[in-house]
């Protein structure tokens, strides 16, 4: 499994948030993956998981996949499709993998499983590739 950078104050996978998830992420060479079981200081509605939370990690886990071919990034663009709630307590798998590279941008899609194997939510991302000073600008706030 690689390694992949995070940034320890992160909401998603920062493990100095104070209010973060603190999620471990791995990658396998092709697909970056967590589990998150949604908790209910993150609900949208009662007992549902909030679309804008899903959405993070949504955009979280395809950032991951992207890092894990040592390409560091910022989101562009995020197009999530919902198709059935998440309920506090649920424990959800995200999953994450680069797709390519289009128009300067790098491409990658996302899902999150429920526990029975079907799709809570789907996702693709347009990130922009971060290169030269910006790059080493974030590099600084990051860590394997």
């Amino acid at each position: 499994m690689a390694e992949l950078w995070k940034y320890e104050n992160c909401l998603v996978c920062g493990d100095k948030n104070e209010i973060g998830m603190n999620l471990p992420f791995t990658y396998d060479g092709e697909v970056a993956r967590t589990e998150y079981t949604a908790e209910s200081r993150f609900e949208g509605y009662k007992e549902i998981l909030h679309g804008g939370i899903l959405t993070a990690l949504l955009d979280e886990v395809m950032a991951k996949a992207i890092f894990g071919k040592k390409i560091l990034v910022a989101t562009v663009e995020i197009r999530v499709k919902f198709k059935k709630p998440v309920k506090t307590g649920q424990k959800i798998r995200l999953e994450g993998k680069y797709a390519g590279e289009r128009g300067g941008l790098i491409l990658a899609t996302s899902r999150a499983i429920l526990p029975d194997g079907s799709l809570a939510a789907e996702a693709e991302g347009r990130f922009f590739k971060l290169e030269g000073e910006k790059k080493e600008g974030w590099l600084a706030g990051l860590k394997p």
